[in-house]
């Protein structure tokens, strides 16, 4: 073994191995993902071939009609509005699913009292809050944005809520004895906790609400991806219905691989860092 290698930093070596182990299985999995994606067109292609194209149409009629799509500015304007209505929902659904979940977690009495409400309200189907919302909201931004949160916030406030369960009642007891703060307790102890907890629960809720969004622009919106679905249903042009669902689907795939994925390996990277 050369000088260079007895003198190399052993938390650098680790850290290079792993890098390098990173970077391999992000190929392996970009090549089964090419590989999956090729499968799929082949066997739609020639499920295609027999089949009328209202029914089901070529993978070159909707690479056709989807190009089409986005050379008009209404595309852009759906997909912004969509998007905008996912975020908006999502983000007011993780304040205030966090903020209960950590109340109950926190205060065993309140959690006690609320949890029957949790359960009956993650038992209702996304479409009857849609109902509601259009009985509550009619046709308006509220409705769409509201239906997300009633999806999304329950799961973002059970996860929390667990979380909050696995906390060391030892350092809750040891912060006690040395008089900190129920506010200091909660921020220091319980808060750091329940981040993993959380970013599991939020990114499931995300990919809830973006689902659920569809169902509320289909049933009461003018605008957005789900009205245009609706749209292309009414006019069986199953061509756009597949061009609008494939550009949600790559949406969808595109926050989750470049926004959320990143930003829970850099929050829990400690997690890697120290396993065996």
């Amino acid at each position: 073994m050369s000088d260079i290698d007895h003198g190399r930093d052993p938390a650098a070596t680790a850290a290079l191995e792993r890098r390098t182990q990173s970077i391999a299985a992000l190929r392996r999995s970009a090549v089964n993902r090419i590989l999956l994606t090729a499968i799929v067109l082949i066997l739609w292609y020639f499920a295609s071939l027999n089949t009328a194209a209202f029914v089901l149409p070529s993978p070159q009629r909707v690479a056709e009609t989807w190009m089409n799509l986005i050379t008009r500015p209404s595309f852009w304007d759906d997909l912004g509005i969509t998007l905008g209505r996912v975020l908006v929902g999502f983000v007011v659904a993780a304040v205030v699913g966090s903020a209960l979940g950590l109340i109950m977690g926190f205060d065993r009495r309140i959690g006690d009292f609320l949890e029957p409400v949790v359960i009956v309200i993650n038992t209702v189907s996304s479409v009857i809050w849609a109902i509601f919302a259009l009985i509550w909201f009619g046709l308006s931004e509220a409705t769409t944005v509201f239906v997300v949160f009633m999806t999304a916030m329950p799961l973002i406030l059970t996860n929390v809520w667990k979380g909050t369960q696995q906390v060391d009642a030892g350092l809750v007891e040891l912060a006690r004895t040395f008089r900190m703060s129920r506010s200091r307790i909660l921020f220091k102890i319980y808060l750091p906790t329940i981040l993993p907890e959380f970013f599991s629960g939020a990114r499931l809720a995300f990919g809830f609400g973006a689902r659920v969004v569809l169902i509320a622009e289909t049933l009461g919106a003018t605008s957005g991806i789900g009205y245009r679905l609706r749209q292309a249903a009414d006019l069986v042009q199953t061509d756009q219905v597949f061009a609008w669902t494939i550009t949600l689907v790559a949406l969808m795939l595109t926050v989750e691989f470049a926004v959320l994925k990143p930003i829970e390996a850099r929050l829990f990277a400690w997690r890697r860092v120290a396993a065996p």
